[in-house]
């Protein structure tokens, strides 16, 4: 059976992933999946089950028993973990920090790649994440790699927490926010299994100095061929 198309977006914190995918996804009627909140629900297991984040034995226990879900919404997706829904808390800043170092672990990863593929194996969806391009679907039908400046996506966190009236005092914090963004950079561009890399046949987008709507509309004409009928030969 024909897959659907499979639109990967990665690329590092604060890049716009999120917004992007969601768009895309509302655009031209695909399910969005946001890869990083599943990295964050295990994150949030291990902050409830106070495990080490650097004790990769005792994390790949726990990931034996522990069930992720996504549930494609047209506001975003709904994450349970283990049945409960904690879409909201996993947005939380000591949990966004423990999914950057959770992410590390190779059979952390392994285990995820193979949630992730499941998932997206009918196609028909934009999947946003870090390695999406790379190792979770490599034969993406669209690869973008979403980036800019390490200032330029600070403030952009900076101001998406400031507006969120349940931002704690560290996330509307504009030096803590930048601090936390270079330290997740730094984990996820040098680890060793799956590092923050555009994939070789990746559209590369810095969109540091260009508006929402001209990154859009440029992820829009890669995507809609996908969605055009193909024209008749002419016969001769």
């Amino acid at each position: 059976m024909k897959r659907g198309p499979i639109i990967a977006i990665d690329g590092p914190a604060g890049a716009g992933k999120s917004t992007v995918a969601r768009h895309l996804a509302q655009h031209f009627g695909l399910l969005n999946l946001e890869t990083g909140a599943m990295y964050r629900a295990f994150a949030l297991k291990a902050i409830l089950s106070d495990q080490d984040f650097d004790d990769a034995a005792s994390l790949e226990r726990l990931a034996r028993g522990t069930v992720i879900t996504l549930e494609a919404e047209r506001a975003g997706n709904r994450v349970l973990l283990d049945g409960q829904d904690v879409t909201e808390r996993i947005r939380d800043s000591d949990v966004t920090q423990g999914a950057s170092r959770v992410s590390v672990h190779p059979a952390i990863r392994a285990w995820m790649v193979d949630l992730q593929r499941d998932l997206g194996r009918r196609g028909g969806v934009v999947m946003e994440g870090r390695d999406i391009g790379t190792v979770v679907f490599p034969d993406a039908d669209v690869k973008v790699f979403l980036d800019a400046s390490p200032e330029a996506r600070s403030q952009r966190r900076y101001e998406q927490n400031s507006s969120s009236a349940a931002a704690t005092p560290a996330q509307a914090d504009r030096s803590v926010v930048s601090q936390e963004l270079r330290e997740r950079d730094e984990r996820d561009r040098n680890r060793s299994n799956s590092p923050l890399r555009p994939a070789s046949d990746a559209i590369v987008i810095d969109s540091t100095s260009l508006t929402l709507d001209q990154v859009l509309t440029r992820i829009e004409d890669l995507v809609r061929p996908l969605f055009e009928a193909p024209q008749p030969t002419p016969a001769h």
